[in-house]
């Protein structure tokens, strides 16, 4: 039998078109109030869709209870030259990276997910900090205009204010990183990288060997603590911060990671070599968790030899130095922090793009800097 062309019920098709119209004026709804707390579908984007992700390696027994078992390596937001420096920021819910060949500081939100630009002409900035009142700190790399490089802090009118451009009376290179003691005291690292082309800010001559430096918390005085290095890069804390985890981005034959005790005045005891990086492997930007294990962003060397697709992401050491988990990513990171409402989302600047994975820890200084 055919089934009939006519509604049973007078009218019941109109009310149908009806119902169906105002259910779509609701749903666009409630996409678009997304951001006042109501459900929706978020933008992050899944490298795999199978649980365990097989982007997060195991390579010792000991990362396993790092690994959450349904949680995914996603892409959050791309479309960058070359992302550095991320920054969470926890009482506002969201994240901030520089994207240093465009000369701007980018900002995703947690909430809405929007990803935009949060500071033009950012003077190149490379690394991004928080000090202990929850000011932004910036390592700004070179300048729009002129040759200062510098390391700033931006104050809650959002006005700039130059903790340090100089040390004995000659400019710095390009500053890089940052560390923060609980002392308030703002430590970084100072190696040639951007002072050699003009694509990362301007080429010039550097007046100062590579150093790593620190920033007093009461006085602002400014001095030298490591000059025997070659390209410093990332630096961090243990967690009790009575240790001072540099990158040798320049060392040879093989990049490393240098552990120094750090001294109750603010100076530098000695140091021992903590990782290095083998098979062509490459560091950059570092994190430590509050177990002491060290988030290490990875890549090539640039060695002919080097395969980047094999290398490409983040490594985990223990507190001994052994390498126990590794996350593969398909550009190479450069940095990367905690963050998130629980702190225990990983985001990782990564080239092009930034990516997150939520993992079973926290940054050592968790609950602090405003995270």
């Amino acid at each position: 039998m055919t089934a009939p062309t006519t509604d049973p019920v007078p009218g019941a098709s109109a009310a149908r078109r009806e119902f169906l119209r105002k259910s779509l004026v609701v749903s666009a709804g409630v996409a678009s109030m997304g951001a006042l707390g109501l459900p929706r579908i978020a933008c992050a984007e899944p490298l795999t869709q199978r649980y365990p992700d097989e982007l997060v390696e195991i390579l010792d027994e000991s990362f396993a209870k790092y690994r959450l078992f349904n949680a995914s390596v996603e892409r959050l937001a791309t479309g960058m030259r070359w992302a550095e420096g991320p920054v969470w920021v926890g009482d506002g819910r969201y994240l901030l990276l520089s994207d240093i060949p465009e000369n701007r500081i980018m900002r995703w939100d947690e909430i809405t997910e929007s990803f935009d630009v949060y500071r033009e002409h950012s003077n190149h900035s490379n690394g991004l900090a928080r000090d202990l009142q929850g000011r932004l700190l910036v390592c700004e790399g070179s300048t729009t205009n002129g040759i200062g490089r510098r390391v700033t802090r931006t104050e809650p009118d959002g006005s700039i204010t130059v903790l340090a451009d100089t040390f004995e009376g000659k400019r710095f290179n390009s500053p890089n990183d940052l560390a923060v003691g609980h002392d308030g005291s703002i430590w970084f690292s100072d190696p040639p990288f951007q002072t050699s082309n003009y694509y990362e800010g301007h080429k010039i001559e550097t007046e100062l060997d590579d150093g790593v430096y620190r920033i007093d918390g009461e006085t602002g005085a400014v001095t030298r603590v490591i000059d025997q290095i070659a390209g410093p890069n990332g630096l961090c804390f243990s967690p009790d911060q009575k240790t001072l985890y540099v990158v040798e981005g320049r060392a040879k034959p093989n990049r490393l990671v240098w552990a120094y005790a750090v001294n109750d005045d603010g100076t530098l005891g000695e140091r021992r070599k903590h990782i290095e990086a083998t098979a062509y492997g490459a560091l950059d930007g570092i994190k430590c968790d509050e177990d002491g294990n060290l988030w290490c962003g990875w890549g090539s060397s640039g060695a002919p030899e080097a395969t980047p697709a094999d290398l490409d992401g983040v490594m985990v050491f223990n507190p001994q130095g052994k390498a126990i988990g590794k996350i593969r990513l398909p550009e190479r990171c450069a940095n990367l922090c905690f963050g998130g409402a629980k702190g225990n989302r990983l985001f990782m600047a990564s080239s092009h793009s930034v990516y997150a994975l939520y993992v079973n820890t926290r940054d050592a200084s968790f609950g602090k800097h405003g995270s």
